[in-house]
Formats: C-alpha cells, structure tokens, sequence
C-alpha cells in the first residue's frame, strides 16, 4: 500500500553547528502538512519533538536538545509521510567550561564551580584550584628527599600558588631528570598561556559589549537624573522668590480694582458651573451608552457603569440627576428581563450559565436566578429524554437502522457511550447461527439505538447540570461585588435550604432514565400506568443476549460517568437495580437463544465418526454451552457496586430449569437421531475418518445407514456425554458462578442414563430377538428329536449360524466403539443362554446320544462367548446343564472333548474376535 505522500526530506539546517538548546531552522521537502501531521523530529539521535514549531511544509523550527552523538542526521517523521531522510547533518559542540580564574560576561557560582582537573563538578573552596601542571611537559618526579629540599630553600614553597614560591624548588621536584629541549618546550608553552589570557581578556570584552553598553545606558540615565534633580532644586528656590513678588504685587491689586475682582469672581463662578456640567456628562451620556453596550453585548462594561452611577446619583436629590438616573433604572431593568430570558434559554452551556448569572447577581435581580436556571435546566433534561424516546418509537416500524458506531468485531474505545466493550469475545460461533446474514453486525435494532442515545444525551448533560448545583452551594457563581454586598451569604443559605428539592430532581431524572430503558428493553417491568408514558415500542421479537450485553455495557459506562461525578449512591441506586434486572434478563434470553441453537444441531449431524466411535454432536453442543458462558462472562462479573446476578433465589431457580432444559434439548435431539425413520436421515455428508486403523469401513460401503448403526453410534455419544461433556460443562457453570449445579449435573444424567438405557434395549431387541428366535427352530430341524437320535459327530448348524449372528452384532459394534463390545455382546450372550435354557428345561427327557449332543452344544456355546458371560448367563448354562442327564462314562467325556476340540479347530477363524484380553474386552 503505497503511501499518500513521500517521506520528508531534510535537505538544510541552519546553523549546522551549535551547543544544547542552539534553536535552529531545519528546511527541506515534506515536512509535513500541518503540526498535527508532524509525530517525530530526532537530531544527533535526540527526541526535539517537544520544542518543535512547524511552519510550513518546508520549514521547522527547534532547539537542539542533549544528544549523545557529537554528530548525527536530521530524521524527520509525519503521519503522512513516514520516517524520512536528511542529506545534511547537525554537529553538537561542547560547552566552554568556565574555571575559577577565567574571565567571564556573566556570574559564575563560585561555590559550585567546575574543576579542569577531574573533569567533573565540586563544592570545594575555589582558592583550592590549581593548574596541575603549568609547563605542559611531562612529570618526572625526583628522588630528593623533601627534607634536603626544605634546607636547601627555607621559608619557599613549591607549590606556585604560594605567596613564598620557589620556582627551583618546582623544577628539582618534578623536573629534575627533564633534558633542556623540553625544559625550551616548556618555556614556550608558559609563552603561549601568557598570550591567551591576553587575547582572553579581548574576547571576554568583545563577548561583554552588550553587557557594557547596558552599564552605560544605566550610568547615563542616573546621571541625567541628577542633573534634573540639581535643576528643580534651583528653579524652586527662584519659585519661592517670585511667588512673594507677585503675593505682594496681589495684595496691592485688590485693594486697587475691587471692582475688576469682583467681575473676575462671577467670571469663575460661571466657569466652575460649566465645569460641574462637563463633569457630569457620565450621567447624561450613560442611558444612550448603556444601550449601546447591550446591543454590542459588553455587559460588564454597562454593570461598572451602572455600579458607578448608582453610587454617585443613587441618592442624589438634584431634579435633574433624578431624571437622568431613572432613565438608567429603567434600562438596567430591561437589561434584567434580557439576562434572565438568556439564562433560561436552552440548550445554553455551564459557561454562559454562570456568566447570566453573575450579571444578574450585580445587577441585584429579584428573586433568585441562579435557582431558577437550575430548574429550567432540570425540566429541559427531562423534555430532552421523552423526545427522544417519542422520536424513535415513530421511527419504529419493525425495521433496522444502519449504526456505525456498534461495530461488533472491533475492540476500539471511541468514548463511553459508543464502545461495545469485548463484544468480538460475545459472539458465538458462526456454525450456530443459522439463517443469520452477516451484515447483521453493522444492524442495530432501535431500542439498543435509543438506550445509546438516552444514555449519551443524560451523560452529556447532567455533568453540567452538576455543576452548576455545585457552584451554586459553594457560591462560585458570584463575583466580588455580590460577595461584599453579602449575596453570596444568602445564596448559600438558599441552596442549604433547597437541598432536598435539588435531590428530588436529580432522582426525577433518574427515574425517568431507568423507566426508559426498561419500557424500550424490560416493558413487563413497568407498572400499569407507566407503560403509555415510557412504553409505545413494538415488541416483534425480544432482543439477543448480545444486544443485551452491549446495552449493558452502555449503561455501566453511564453510571461510572455519573459517579465520577460524586452523586451520591443512594440517587444512583435505582439504575444499579435497572443493571441487576438487565443482566438477569441477559441471562434468560441467552439460555433460551442457546437452547434454539442446539434444536438444530440435529440438523448438523454428519455422522463423521473418528476412532472413539463419536460423531462431532457432543464437541459441537460442549462448544455452543461454552460460547454461550463466554458470552454472559461480562454480565456475570461484579463491577464496584454491583450484586451478584445470582442474590435472588427465583433468578437461581430459573437459570437453574433453563440450564437443566438446555440439556434435555440436547438429549432429545440425541433421541431424534437415533430413533428418526432412514429415509428421513440426511446421509449427503456421511464419511469415515480413514486415519483410524480400527474401522472395517463396512458401515460406509453403502450411502445410508442402518437404524443399528445409528443406535451404536448414540449409544457411543452418549457414553462420552456421561464420562466428559456432561462434567465438563458442570465444570464451566461452577467456574462462571451457577447456582444449583449439582442439580443440573445430577437430573440431566439421570436424563442420559434413561435415554442410554432405552437405545440400548432398542439395539438388543434388534440384534438378539433374531438370534434368539432361531434357536429353536434350528434345533428341531429336521425332525430332530433328543430321545431317538445318532451318536454325535459335531455341532450341529443352527449353533453355527448363531455364532456367525453373534459375531456380525460384535463386528458392527467394534467396528462402531470399541467401548461398547463387552456391554453389548454380554446383553446378546445372556439372551441366548437364557433361551437356550429354557429350551432344555423344556424338554421332557433325553437319550443318551441326546444328552451328549445336548451337552456338546452348550458346552461349545458357553466356551466360545466365555469372555462376555456375566452372572446372569452363567446361571443359564448352569441351569441348561442341570437339565441333562450326567455323563455316566469315560468314554462320552473323552467324546466330548474330542468333538469340542474339533469344533474350535474348524472355527478357529470365525472365533478369533472371542480372543481378546478380558482387561480390555470388559471395560464399561
């Protein structure tokens, strides 16, 4: 996917050098369309981002911050663009370390100052800094004994910060192996320190200049004040001279021209009139004034007016200023009306709200406006939540309207409202919904449309509405002036004493929030009378327990905002409860959703069977239980505040009768297939699982099966139900909370065991009723009669063929489950040597040879199926024995063993399946 724009391209920067913090100007090629396009500026590997100013598309502006690198690129990233590219680079210089002899433009805190010597900062005196070494050559300390040194110079030093240094000392110290050329080298090293503090001192005086010519500005201005000061001293002095001419030129004056002083006086008398009426001309403009600032909006202005005027001309008793000053009462009240229809005018926001009111409140308006918004505010959030309810309901009509904002399988949080929290983890697995279209995710169905926006528009209002109660008891919405005249006072005293009705509002607009809802999603919770004002909404079909949940999710956000803004719990109460009734309710719908679903699971049976002899019913109805748990794990679960779905004991009963009727939807649906006529099973899906080495495939050879087949194949499903799925799915319904589980285990596997019971003697009523029924007519063949026959020479056939019987049910149940062999075969075993019994009972006497074919016969039976006897069948040969006559001699026992033996050589083969281990022939 290409992208819409190309990278940015940084192809200069200016300066392209500098220290930390140096502002540069990067410019170059996308840079990016506005400053919100621009996610990332790196220089030198350093994040700048946060001085960055975009300017244009090819202009950026920033401050180098503290990179590592001491040269790198300029890498700049936009939304549109991606990471891009620079051609130039950005070197990060140093800083200058000051030490604590160098010259400086600008203070340097001696007391934390850098040391040059370890490179790294200390709080040590600064007369401790020294030079470690001032020749600049290396150090070859000798081997003279310091004592020898301090004889040899007393009263010197060789450290050369020392008044006393000696510099032979220094150099027989740490130079005294040092050859002369170095020792030369030195000298021109001490030349070149001496020179830089020389051109130090000119770069610190060409670094200083601004600073210098600050001072003198400084010097200048004090020096031209002075001076002023000297001359107002003279000219005072002069002053005072000429003012005692002129008081005694004055005095001789009056005393001259009384007259013309007399004019002056009334000359001055009508100047100060004409002054006092330009003075107050405040007064006489301020009514056209005031006008005009309403029009323009600047009330403020028109209130210091008005303030100003009052506390000039308020209790004036000049004719002229009363007139005047009325005309201002008389606008100012006008001004009054026009607040407070601005103040109750709505939608208004808590800003404009609390500006009316302070003007108000300076204006000194009647009664109490603050109040009285309150109130409007309140009723106009009430009018606002029935709209919305009448609009959607006329909308109505059966139909489904396009939501964007619910989109099932995203896991966005856009804001409170419009989030369906977690619902992709809700939806339950596509092969059970039938008959659903795909777009019905983006379809919301009007009532969860409304609850989004009735939730929305309280959430966004009543923050607001809040507020302005908030600041009205804590007396915020006033302004100095109201709290001086004690308005404040009396407001606060208001809002104590109007506590309950403030409660009484905010639990009106509760109600109705909850009487809302409950009339678009819960209407048999409403009252009688309440059904016309919040109810109306045609009720076709009830919600899914998707829906539910992310109307559920919808108002535990609303209440969160709501107690985020510290209502008290008692006003929330009432949604709380509306939340435990939806989550019940979620839970209904979903159980009865779930069991629709598994109704039609029979339609889904494609008689796959893999190597256990199971189909992939149980795995399929394991699945849907569990989508169907994962689904309601959001219900389920306690937010802060919340009680269990499960404190009251007609909820647990309830789920606990729908949770038992899922399961015998299920056992039914096992019955309906096992018992459904051939030509009603859908057979276009059978297959086998090739993989397993243990089917014969007999039972796919044909495109249909047999009403046996499918009897074992239910017996085996139920078999697994019993011993896995059933307490798999205890197991779940503990782990999500249910109530009762051990009920439901205990009645749906009584359910099982009946409906395994009932199968299994369908099966055996087909397999053993033929065998048995073919005993005696096999045995009477012939005109066989046990008083006159031969001398045996074998088993006779009619055995044979039910030997053969017997081991094709054992070929089609192994071929089925394995499981089911010993069960089965011991049920057939015992059917036929009960009715071989009873044929032996019955017969009145017996030969010799009679006796002896007799007992070959039962004794070949009874040997062969030796690994299926039970009790019960070993009482029937028992008693088949008892019937015959004893043999009496060796050699009819020796006969009998010879023919015996003679039997299962010739039968070796079709016996074989009779061989198996007992351990694992009879597992149950």
């Amino acid at each position: 996917m290409s992208r819409a724009r190309q990278p940015p391209l940084v192809t200069g920067i200016s300066p392209n050098e500098g220290i930390s913090w140096t502002k540069v100007t990067i410019r170059g090629e996308n840079l990016g369309t506005g400053p919100t396009d621009l996610i990332g500026l790196t220089i030198c590997g350093h994040n700048c981002l946060l001085t960055a100013e975009w300017m244009s598309g090819s202009k950026i502006v920033c401050r180098v911050g503290q990179a590592k690198n001491d040269k790198g690129d300029i890498i700049v990233t936009t939304k549109s663009g991606g990471r891009g590219t620079s051609t130039v680079s950005f070197k990060l210089l140093k800083p200058e370390k000051i030490g604590i002899l160098d010259q400086s433009a600008v203070w340097v805190d001696e007391m934390n100052y850098y040391d040059m010597r370890t490179d790294r900062n200390k709080g040590i005196p600064p007369l401790s800094l020294r030079p470690a070494n001032p020749l600049g050559i290396e150090i070859d300390k000798g081997r003279f004994p310091q004592k020898d040194l301090e004889a040899l110079f007393p009263g010197m030093s060789a450290d050369f910060t020392s008044e006393n240094f000696s510099a032979a000392w220094y150099l027989i110290e740490n130079h005294s192996t040092t050859s002369f050329d170095q020792l030369k080298t030195a000298v021109v090293n001490l030349k070149k320190q001496a020179n830089k503090k020389n051109e130090g001192s000119l770069a610190y005086v060409k670094g200083g200049l601004s600073t210098f010519f600050e001072a003198q500005d400084a010097l200048s201005a004090i020096h031209q004040k002075l001076e002023a000061d000297g001359t107002e001293k003279v000219e005072g002095s002069m002053t005072q001279k000429l003012e005692n001419v002129l008081n005694r030129a004055s005095n001789t004056a009056d005393t001259l021209f009384q007259e013309v002083l007399g004019r002056k006086d009334k000359a001055d008398s009508t100047r100060n009139a004409l002054n006092v009426l330009q003075r107050f001309k405040f007064l006489f403009n301020l009514p056209l004034n005031i006008e005009r600032n309403i029009q323009k909006g600047d009330y403020d202005v028109v209130i210091n007016d008005y303030e100003k005027a009052k506390s000039l001309f308020g209790k004036t008793e000049v004719q002229v200023f009363k007139k005047y000053y009325a005309e201002v009462e008389t606008r100012i009240e006008a001004l009054r009306e026009l607040l407070l229809d601005k103040l109750l005018e709505t939608p208004s926001t808590l800003h404009d709200q609390k500006r009316y009111i302070r003007y108000l409140s300076d204006l000194h308006a009647p009664g109490d406006p603050a109040w009285q918004c309150i109130g409007a505010q309140h009723q106009w959030i009430l009018q606002l939540m029935h709209n919305c309810k009448e609009s959607y309901v006329k909308e109505q009509k059966g139909k489904y309207i396009f939501f964007p904002m619910l989109d099932l399988d995203s896991d966005v949080r856009p804001s409170p409202i419009g989030h369906l929290s977690q619902t992709a983890s809700l939806k339950r697995g596509s092969s059970f919904q039938s008959g659903r279209d795909d777009a019905w995710r983006y379809k919301a169905p009007q009532q969860v449309v409304f609850v989004e926006k009735l939730t929305k528009l309280v959430v966004s209002q009543l923050p607001n509405f809040w507020k302005l109660w908030i600041s009205y008891v804590n007396g915020s919405l006033f302004s100095e002036t109201a709290e001086k005249s004690g308005q404040m006072e009396r407001s606060k005293k208001n809002a104590r004493q109007r506590q309950n009705d403030f409660k009484k509002m905010i639990q009106e607009v509760m109600h109705s929030l909850v009487k809302l809802i409950r009339g678009a999603l819960l209407p048999f919770s409403l009252r009688e009378g309440e059904s016309r004002q919040y109810g109306g909404w045609e009720m076709k079909s009830e919600l899914s327990g998707q829906w539910l949940t992310h109307v559920i999710q919808t108002v535990r956000l609303s209440y969160e905002s709501l107690t985020a803004l510290e209502i008290p719990n008692d006003m929330l109460q009432i949604i709380q409860d509306l939340i435990l009734d939806l989550r019940v309710r979620c839970i209904i719908v979903t159980l009865q959703y779930t069991a629709e679903d598994i109704k039609r699971l029979a339609e889904k049976e494609d008689w796959v069977v893999d190597n256990e002899g199971l189909t992939s019913l149980p795995s399929q109805f394991e699945q849907c239980i569990i989508h169907a748990l994962q689904s309601l794990k959001t219900v389920l679960d306690c937010k802060p505040g919340e009680a269990s779905v499960f404190q009251q004991q007609k909820t647990q009963e309830d789920v606990c009768q729908l949770s038992i009727g899922i399961m015998q939807v299920f056992i039914d649906c096992l019955e309906q297939l096992s018992t459904k006529p051939d030509g009603d099973i859908d057979t276009a899906h059978l297959s086998v699982d090739v993989s397993s080495p243990d089917l014969f495939g007999s039972i796919h050879e044909d495109s249909s099966l047999s009403s046996e087949q499918r009897l074992l194949i239910a017996l085996s499903n139920c078999r697994y139900l019993e011993r896995h799925t059933f307490l798999n799915i205890a197991e779940h319904f503990e782990k999500h909370g249910f109530q009762g589980v051990e009920k439901i285990t205990q009645v749906s596997m009584e359910s099982l065991k009946e409906l395994d019971q009932r199968l299994f003697e369908m099966y055996i009523e087909f397999k053993a009723d033929p065998i048995v029924g073919s005993l005696e007519p096999g045995i009477y063949a012939g005109y066989f009669d046990w008083k006159d026959c031969l001398v045996p020479a074998g088993v006779r056939n009619y055995l044979k063929e039910a030997l053969v019987n017997i081991i094709a049910v054992h070929a089609e149940v192994f071929t089925i489950s394995k499981d089911l062999v010993p069960r089965v075969m011991s049920r057939v075993v015992e059917a036929v040597s009960e009715e071989l019994s009873r044929l032996m009972q019955c017969v009145s006497s017996f030969s010799k040879n009679g006796a002896l074919q007799a007992r070959l016969e039962i004794c070949a039976l009874r040997d062969t199926v030796a690994i299926y006897l039970t009790p019960e069948s070993n009482s029937s040969f028992k008693q088949a024995l008892e019937a015959l006559p004893q043999l009496s001699s060796g050699t009819d026992k020796k006969l009998l063993e010879e023919l015996l033996n003679k039997f299962k050589s010739s039968m070796h083969l079709q016996l074989t399946c009779f061989q198996a281990s007992s351990s694992a022939m009879m597992k149950t």
